[in-house]
């Protein structure tokens, strides 16, 4: 199955990231790397690479450049790949080994969060479909990100991918304030009854950033993890006191 998977990654600005990311795909012939027209070096350091294609496409939005990017591969399957996510040597032995079943149309891998190049115990990061039939799937959009839609059956590996950014700080702010006014469209569009648990909450406002900084230091244990997991629940809280913020700006907009 190797030899039939093309990487795609999407970058933009991504100098701090991209060059780990492509140290651990020196097995793909060919890495399609789509680049919104990065101002960095991140086309330099691509271009060090020389399985991998710099292709230039303007962002518009991530469900459009993940299906133009996957549109660019030429196999079977597509792995796609953020810039801060380094595929670990337990990854790279079970995709060795991977045994397909005509059936499988995506492969969904968990993750480990670092903080300053060091995992976490746990993450709130969930699963994602990041190895998938390049025929048979397609990104869809879902609020501030997208989802990749699998109609068949998928299939969840027990290996993980790290993820880590080393993006600084500011950035990480300026995305995340991004994200939370997409959201908001998404959870003032929504029928309250068919939201998650987690939506419903944001949607008070006020319990969403308690809840996510009790249960990640706890309930997924980071507390153990030090300063860096302190980092990490402080980071996803701050998310969503953004996201409460937004909300907030949108309820008092709306008053007479």
């Amino acid at each position: 199955m190797i030899e039939d998977i093309t990487p795609v990654v999407l970058t933009y600005n991504e100098a701090p990231n991209i060059r780990r990311c492509l140290e651990k795909l020196s097995w793909a012939k060919r890495v399609v790397v789509l680049d919104s027209v990065s101002t960095d070096d991140t086309a330099a350091i691509v271009r060090e690479f020389p399985n991998a294609e710099l292709v230039e496409r303007r962002f518009d939005n991530h469900t459009a450049q993940w299906n133009y990017g996957v549109d660019l591969a030429q196999t079977r399957w597509v792995m796609s790949l953020d810039a801060d996510y380094v595929l670990t040597d337990a990854f790279m032995t079970q995709l060795r080994t991977l045994q397909v079943e005509d059936e499988v149309e995506a492969f969904y891998v968990p993750f480990r969060y670092c903080v300053f190049g060091k995992p976490l115990r746990a993450c709130l990061y969930p699963p994602r479909a990041m190895l998938f039939r390049r025929d048979r799937c397609l990104y869809v959009a879902d609020g501030h990100t997208q989802l990749l839609h699998v109609p068949g059956k998928s299939v969840l590996l027990t290996a993980p991918v790290d993820h880590d950014d080393r993006k600084p700080l500011s950035r990480w702010l300026v995305s995340q304030d991004n994200y939370a006014k997409l959201e908001v469209v998404k959870l003032m569009a929504a029928d309250p009854v068919t939201l998650r648990l987690q939506d419903r909450l944001r949607l008070k406002m006020i319990y969403a950033p308690i809840a996510t900084l009790l249960y990640t230091l706890f309930a997924r244990g980071v507390i153990l993890d030090g300063w860096r997991g302190w980092y990490y629940a402080f980071q996803r809280t701050l998310a969503e006191i953004l996201l409460s913020l937004r909300l907030l700006e949108r309820k008092l907009s709306d008053e007479p």
